[in-house]
């Protein structure tokens, strides 16, 4: 085989048309080797070319000869020394952190571990056995793709409705997809998907993670898999699992799936995890990372064979160190550029933040992408936490990000559980969460308003258990969250009382309107909108089968119908999709505020009605005159005005609807009871409408 020096950029192989170049950075090796692999099985080893040119600790190599299609993996050589931090072993076959495509998923084995485990000194002893056999191999692709013109969509924030799912759970059972597409990257797009899609309102997937990623030993031998999905290797290559071709197709396959979405007028926004790695702790495998530079990739204890875990998975990667910072970079700016992605949602992304121990607002990371003409121009979405000390940080990220919103989420349950809270801290997540978002100069699209997402209850679960009932994780239900900011109406689980089911679908229609007509960016868990229930399993993470799968045969065609009408609602009224904080007065000379709060009686809200924690009642009049801001044509924007009363109280209330200024006469034209029907009635201010017990009922402004 022809050998040529090569470049040392970019990392990871590249196919050029001639032939593919092969650059792999590690600080420390003392010696890199590429493999070749071919076979009718793709485990023979046919080549084994040890890389001499190195510049800048970049270890490159050119190939005429190869093509796309081709295996390949490295061998590192270099000091297997734990207590410096050191792991090399070339008994280890690496997977290229840059790959764009693996070939397979793991098939665990003890030689994919760099020590003997066997060994009563663990870590220390060193593991001579091949991993090649077992381990999945980098494959060499084709980047050509045609795009037909595709670009990012680019939908306003403020427009904007996510629907967060999961690729083989959203069509796993769907009956009207092809058996060999279901489940897969061709199943999301398939039309019958998308019409569900577009039907609901949806503007953009975001898709849980799609970056190839490990099963868990462990699961795996007690028949459970990482369904999730949290568990990355492969920072550039969509998952293998979710195509249909043979290995290195799922590239083209994904660029199709995104190409079929912006069609359909829909964003892709991937939840990727880029805190950590697949190889766990200091007795993980050895798969990439640690065999090519641990003490580089990864954050290390001042004992150095051991690892800094900020994120509960048994390691946290290394920002301060600039080939990570890179390797993070480059793959955001190839899925984007690439993939022609319109987003991320960092998952733990506080611990992104952290330079040291504590988390810095204001790290390398979030510096580079402020500073980054491609990524600085998507959607950025942070989940603000991570497991380690000061990890929760909802709120305190830099400008151009948006947060999932915790507070929102344990707000909006409590409220509508009954639970002790103040009403200051329900109207301040409803109207945007000014008090976490403004301080840093972002607007209210700042927050991802959510009630339920994959981790935790769904949305029914929500209503119909008090209590985890997670057995089937194979851990006595001591796995996953026991404050769930639940209630079950009175009885655990399904039941035939029809009054309790009467109370939960009205919470779960409590819930869709509270999210629908509050400012901010929407987020619905996928299945929500038809009642999918994981039987009170709250931590579904190992669960790939019909836990967790989205039942389409097992439809509540009436919160199917009433979620749609909700975010057709908001789609057609700028009042709810603010592109500024309320200011709390007049707007450009009119009569009265841009919002009002008032009691059930009528009456103004006070200092003291605020501050009470056994309020459940209250008004909110949103004035459509006063909105901010112009349209394209310099207009100033204006919309219908609406008065929404929620009662979260266990008794029907009378409201006094407001007069004077604030209007003549209302209609009401939105109500969870579902009790009105037919035309509008128009009510006088003044007078009293009976709001039902834990319902929220919408009236709009008519005079």
């Amino acid at each position: 085989m022809k050998i040529f020096p090569g470049k040392p950029y970019p990392l990871g192989a590249t196919w050029d048309g001639a032939g593919v170049n092969f650059a792999l950075a590690s600080e420390n090796a003392s010696g890199v080797e590429l493999c070749l692999f071919g076979g009718d099985d793709g485990n023979e080893q046919q080549h084994r070319i040890r890389i001499l040119e190195q510049t800048g600790f970049v270890w490159h190599v050119y190939l005429p000869e190869v093509r796309p299609g081709q295996r390949y993996g490295y061998r590192v050589h270099g000091p297997y020394d734990p207590a410096n931090g050191h792991r090399f072993n070339p008994a280890k076959l690496l997977l290229d952190p840059y790959a764009k495509a693996l070939d397979r998923t793991i098939n665990w084995n003890d030689a994919l571990f760099g020590y003997t485990i066997e060994s009563e000194q663990q870590d220390l002893n060193k593991d001579e056995r091949d991993s090649a056999p077992f381990a999945p191999k980098s494959v060499v692709v084709e980047p050509w793709f045609d795009w037909e013109g595709d670009r990012q969509l680019s939908t306003p924030w403020e427009d904007t409705v996510i629907y967060e799912l999961h690729v083989k759970g959203m069509t796993k059972l769907h009956p009207e997809l092809p058996e060999e597409i279901r489940g897969t990257y061709a199943g999301l797009v398939h039309p019958a998907v998308i019409d569900h899609l577009k039907r609901l309102g949806i503007t953009a997937v975001e898709l849980m993670p799609v970056h190839h990623f490990a099963i868990d030993r462990h699961l795996a031998e007690q028949g459970l898999t990482n369904y999730w999905g949290y568990n990355s290797i492969g920072y550039f290559a969509p998952d293998v699992r979710y195509s249909r071709g043979d290995h290195g197709r799922q590239v083209a396959e994904f660029k199709g799936m995104v190409k079929e979405f912006h069609r359909a007028g829909i964003e892709v926004i991937l939840d990727v995890v880029y805190n950590h790695t697949a190889e766990g702790n200091h007795l993980g495998p050895t798969l990439s990372f640690r065999g090519i530079d641990n003490a580089s990739y990864y954050r290390l204890a001042n004992e150095r064979r051991y690892y800094l875990d900020f994120t509960g998975c048994g390691n946290s990667l290394n920002m301060r160190h600039p080939r990570t910072l890179q390797l993070i970079m480059d793959s955001l700016r190839y899925w984007i550029t690439e993939m022609h992605v319109d987003g991320f949602r960092f998952d733990l992304a506080a611990t992104l933040a952290r330079e040291l121990h504590e988390v810095d607002r204001l790290s390398a990371f979030f510096d580079i992408i402020q500073q980054d003409p491609v990524i600085s121009r998507v959607k950025l979405i942070a989940e603000p936490w991570d497991v380690g000390e000061g990890g929760y940080q909802v709120g305190n990220f830099p400008p151009l990000w948006s947060e999932w919103n915790g507070k929102y989420r344990d707000c909006v349950r409590d409220y509508w559980r009954g639970a002790d809270q103040t009403l200051n801290e329900f109207a301040s997540r409803l109207t945007g969460s000014s008090d976490l978002y403004a301080w840093s100069g972002r607007r209210p699209h700042a927050s991802i308003n959510f009630v339920t997402a994959h981790d935790g209850f769904t949305m029914r679960d929500l209503v119909s258990y008090n209590d985890k009932h997670n057995e089937a994780n194979g851990e006595d239900n001591h796995d996953g969250e026991s404050n769930n900011r639940s209630w079950n109406g009175g009885v655990e689980g399904p039941t035939e009382d029809p009054q309790i089911n009467a109370l939960r679908a009205r919470q779960q229609r409590n819930f869709i309107a509270t999210l629908m007509f509050s400012q901010g960016v929407p987020m619905l868990l996928g299945g929500d909108e038809i009642g999918r229930t994981q039987r009170g399993n709250n931590n579904a993470y190992c669960q790939d089968n019909e836990i967790s799968w989205i039942h389409w045969d097992q439809v509540d065609s009436d919160l199917l119908d009433f979620t749609r009408a909700a975010i057709e609602f908001r789609k057609h009224h700028r009042n709810f999709r603010r592109r500024r904080f309320f200011q709390g007065r007049p707007i450009r000379g009119n009569e009265v505020s841009d919002i009002g709060w008032f009691k059930p009686d009528g009456n103004p809200m006070s200092d003291q009605d605020w501050n009470s924690g056994f309020a459940k009642s209250i008004g909110v009049y949103l004035n459509g005159d006063a909105l901010g801001g112009v349209d394209d044509r310099g207009e100033p924007f204006k919309d219908d005005s609406f008065y929404l009363l929620f009662n979260g109280y266990h008794e029907a209330l009378d409201f006094i609807l407001p007069d004077g200024a604030w209007g003549k006469r209302f209609e009401k034209v939105f109500d969870t009871t579902q009790r009105e029907s037919g035309r509008p009635r128009a009510m006088k201010a003044g007078s009293k409408v009976r709001i039902e017990s834990r319902s929220v009922a919408v009236l709009r402004r008519v005079e």
